[in-house]
């Protein structure tokens, strides 16, 4: 029977896997992606049971896009998923039914309400807060009609580089044997994400997020993390970055030297940034990448005490009954 090194890897993912990103250009389609993902998120967060630190509520990256996973109703279920390959908003049950949803040509009111209308076609009614949440003077959703631009390619952009980040923090995800979340995307910030715990409890979260409840975000951080994330971009800070922060600071954090070239401490923020174009040069983007996320945890794990020899593995592997199912099938 073979060791550890002998068990099957997928292909090394090459530099070119990284799309360019025309930061210049699609602010008005990343601007769109944002609002729309916050209506079929809004309809997962209604429809589902609350989970620990929010993680009922975000979108997973797809095959297609960003999907919701199978969200129970009564004794059915169903799945929203955004495809930003080919333009529709699906809607699956699992009684054997679907519809589509154009998500080009349409403004945000015409999607909410188009959705909402979907699923009451399905038999599957539901009603959801309609202002969008964590985006300062928001508008309702139900409001919103002025045309709203959508480029096809530019969507396809954001699949791609979502797609690469999601298989990086997978990776990183599993060298950490404590509480762990999935990688998932929070349609709030519209960021993609993996946060670890230590298993202590954290001092409570000031709040103060526009259009987010305090007491949501003090259950999300109500134990000591590191989190490292992809934010896309906005209209006013166009340019897509990598990002690593703790809850709460440790003293010294902003100080810490993160083995990465190119990545800079936000006071404003408290957090390290890390431009995407950095990591989409970068001879090898995948690793320049999990040598920023695994430098910045240990930096605060260090400086918080956290216990990592119990909480980390220095080179995780698959326990044994897995290479016996690979090497008998």
């Amino acid at each position: 029977m073979g060791g550890v090194s002998d068990r099957w890897r997928p292909p090394a993912a090459q530099p070119s896997a990284w799309p360019v990103l025309p930061v210049d250009d699609w602010a008005d389609t990343v601007e769109t992606l944002h609002l729309l993902t916050q209506v079929v998120g809004k309809v997962r967060l209604v429809c589902g049971p609350w989970l620990n630190h929010s993680w009922g509520v975000p979108l997973y990256v797809s095959a297609r896009g960003l999907r919701t996973g199978l969200v129970p109703y009564g004794a059915t279920a169903f799945e929203l998923e955004l495809d930003l390959t080919a333009g529709p908003l699906l809607v699956v049950t699992t009684a054997g039914h679907s519809r589509e949803l154009p998500i080009a040509g349409t403004s945000v009111a015409g999607f909410y309400a188009g959705a909402l209308h979907a699923m009451a076609r399905l038999g599957l009614p539901v009603s959801i807060h309609p202002v969008p949440s964590e985006i300062a003077d928001a508008q309702p959703f139900d409001t919103d009609t002025r045309p709203r631009a959508y480029d096809p390619e530019h969507a396809r952009l954001v699949w791609m580089a979502l797609v690469q980040a999601q298989r990086v923090f997978t990776d990183f995800r599993a060298g950490f044997v404590g509480k762990v979340s999935p990688v998932h995307s929070f349609w709030g910030s519209f960021d993609l994400a993996v946060t670890r715990f230590s298993g202590r409890p954290a001092p409570p979260h000031p709040g103060g997020v526009p259009h987010f409840p305090d007491d949501v975000a003090r259950e999300a951080y109500s134990h000591e993390v590191t989190s490292v994330g992809f934010w896309l971009g906005s209209r006013e800070a166009p340019k897509s970055m990598f990002y690593a922060y703790a809850y709460p600071t440790p003293a010294g954090f902003a100080e810490a030297a993160v083995q990465s070239s190119g990545a800079a401490w936000l006071g404003d923020l408290g957090e390290f940034a890390l431009p995407y174009e950095s990591i989409r040069t970068a001879p090898d983007p995948d690793a320049e990448l999990l040598v920023f996320a695994e430098s910045t945890h240990a930096a605060a794990a260090d400086l918080a005490g956290w216990d990592r020899a119990a909480l980390e593995l220095d080179d995780p592997h698959p326990p044994s009954w897995w290479h016996r199912r690979r090497e008998h099938r």
